[in-house]
């Protein structure tokens, strides 16, 4: 058969045949190579977020309220429409660099705000009794949130290169390091972000190939260190008090674990309606760490399971485009990032439930707030980054290529 038979950008694939598109525009090639499903999950959650905040909104604005001043009742959905629209376009700029190119911007923002976070006990302001936050000109924002995606990255990185050279202490290495920012973090204090950080470098010495020996032990290392939080760590010996039920005396009523669980289940499975929840008023930062909460009551828990769901499914979206990946570094640094995703809803949906302690967690996309907000959105773009791919090439030995000519 001739190839004059065969048209122009086609490619014969066992017996389908693809199109080949004819722009070479860097946008067409994004728009072909980015994982449009991961994307449009990604959507839905700031778009229930949004949502979500709008019915949150007017309980912070009550709190922030006084005799003298009235706050506009959504005055927190308008800043977070704000910082949506600052973060989306982070988002999609990222997404569009090369592997290359994404993994050393995250190695060098990662160095950016290792060093911020250094700077938190000196500059830092001091909110609700944790110094967590940076003052600037145009606003504060919180270290530790930009780094748990490019840190992520910077182990998946280190880690990768025990494939090349076996004998690279690349395990101490990322285990000091780790270490260090729980210390930093421990010291604010934030012992959510530090069980974030220190579960995703288990996971990623898990996904590198340490043995079963090592990780039970890294298991046991785990459960000392929280006996140690208990003894030794006030702020953690309280959380886990409250939870328990310990730490509260008779007269001071329900800690916010308690009323969490009552707001979340007040609406049963269909809700009371948006605008018609009234437990939310009761809870304390409604628009943050309790806005799952705020989403069961007025929505229903038919909502909330929508939206874990919705969080199963970038999980498993991402695990699937990872089947025939080859480069290790791809493998940790995209598993890392959907880890950082996973374990921090998780943990925000599991408090908001009165099955973990309160630990101040925003849940990934939905809560309130700038400092997640975007650094989410470098997480997500460097996680599209790393998971983009030509879809019409095939990884497997029988792709046959037709040029036409």
């Amino acid at each position: 058969m001739a190839s004059g038979s065969f048209k122009p950008g086609r490619i014969v694939q066992g017996l389908r045949a693809k199109t080949v598109p004819r722009e070479r525009t860097a946008l067409a090639i994004w728009f072909w190579e980015i994982d449009r499903v991961l994307l449009s999950l990604i959507a839905v959650l700031i778009a229930i977020g949004l949502v979500a905040v709008a019915a949150a909104s007017p309980v912070a604005a009550i709190d922030r309220s006084t005799s003298t001043v009235s706050v506009n009742p959504l005055i927190y959905f308008y800043r977070q429409l704000m910082w949506v629209g600052i973060g989306l376009p982070v988002m999609l700029v990222i997404s569009m660099l090369p592997r290359t190119q994404a993994r050393r911007l995250a190695l060098a923002m990662s160095a950016i705000f290792f060093v911020c976070l250094m700077f938190v006990p000196l500059l830092g302001s001091t909110i609700n009794g944790a110094r967590r936050w940076i003052d600037l000109p145009i606003g504060r924002f919180q270290p530790s949130e930009f780094l748990k995606p490019t840190f992520i990255v910077t182990l998946a990185w280190l880690l990768s290169l025990k494939g090349r050279d076996a004998a690279l202490p690349v395990v101490p290495l990322t285990g000091v390091m780790t270490l260090l920012i729980a210390a930093l973090l421990m010291q604010q204090p934030d012992f959510g972000q530090t069980v974030i950080f220190c579960g995703c470098w288990a996971a990623l010495l898990l996904l590198a190939g340490q043995s079963m020996r090592f990780m039970i032990g890294m298991g046991g290392a785990g459960l000392a260190g929280i006996v140690a939080v208990y003894l030794f760590y006030e702020n953690g010996r309280n959380r886990i008090n409250d939870f328990l039920g310990l730490g509260v005396a008779a007269d001071t009523g329900p800690d916010q674990a308690d009323l969490a669980h009552k707001t979340i289940t007040n609406g049963g499975f269909t809700g009371v309606g948006p605008g018609g929840g009234q437990a939310k008023f009761n809870l304390p930062e409604a628009h943050t760490d309790y806005i799952f909460s705020v989403i069961g009551e007025e929505f229903g828990l038919l909502a909330c399971i929508g939206i874990a769901v919705v969080y199963l499914a970038i999980v498993v979206r991402v695990l699937l485009r990872l089947l025939d990946e080859e480069d290790n570094f791809i493998i940790l640094a995209a598993a890392g990032l959907t880890t950082e995703l996973g374990l921090q809803a998780i943990i925000n949906m599991g408090v908001n439930a009165h099955i973990f302690p309160s630990k101040g967690m925003t849940l990934p996309f939905i809560s309130y707030g700038g400092s997640s907000m975007i650094a989410l959105c470098i997480g997500v773009g460097l996680l599209l980054a790393f998971t983009r791919r030509n879809p019409f090439m095939d990884r497997s030995p029988y792709v046959v290529k037709w040029s036409g000519r």
